[in-house]
């Protein structure tokens, strides 16, 4: 059975950044948009908007966040896939980020309008308008 999803392009840029372990969470972290803390044992990684990222940290810059707006029970098989497929077949980069409630995917911002219409051609519905999200 195919899975398909409403998918909303959230405004701003983001970036993926690099923290050492140990220190408290510093707080340039927090704001407007998608906030995302991962802590594994060698690094912490955040994603946040770009405009609050201070030019002395380890960061990947220049990506758009993709929410999945259709939820599903934890234990839905293939809702990820079903999104990061289409996009990863035609040769772009993606980071998949999974919440409570959501999953979300970040892609290259110079590659927002190729993911778009991969994954509208893959059965997805995806927002006509994402707002300002190349500010």
């Amino acid at each position: 059975m195919s899975v398909v999803v409403d998918l909303n392009i959230l405004p701003g840029a983001y970036s993926i950044s690099r923290l050492p372990v140990g220190p408290p969470l510093p707080g340039w972290i927090g704001g407007e948009g998608l906030v995302n803390v991962t802590q594994a044992a060698d690094e912490v990684s955040v994603v946040c908007r770009s405009d609050r990222v201070p030019g002395d940290i380890e960061t990947s810059a220049g990506w758009t966040a993709i929410e999945v707006s259709t939820t599903f029970d934890f234990d839905e098989a293939g809702v990820v896939l079903s999104v990061v497929r289409p996009i990863s077949e035609a040769g772009l980069g993606v980071f998949v980020i999974s919440t409570f409630l959501r999953d979300y995917l970040l892609v290259r911002r110079e590659e927002l309008a190729h993911a778009k219409s991969l994954l509208a051609a893959a059965g997805h519905r995806v927002s006509p308008d994402g707002g300002d999200y190349l500010s």
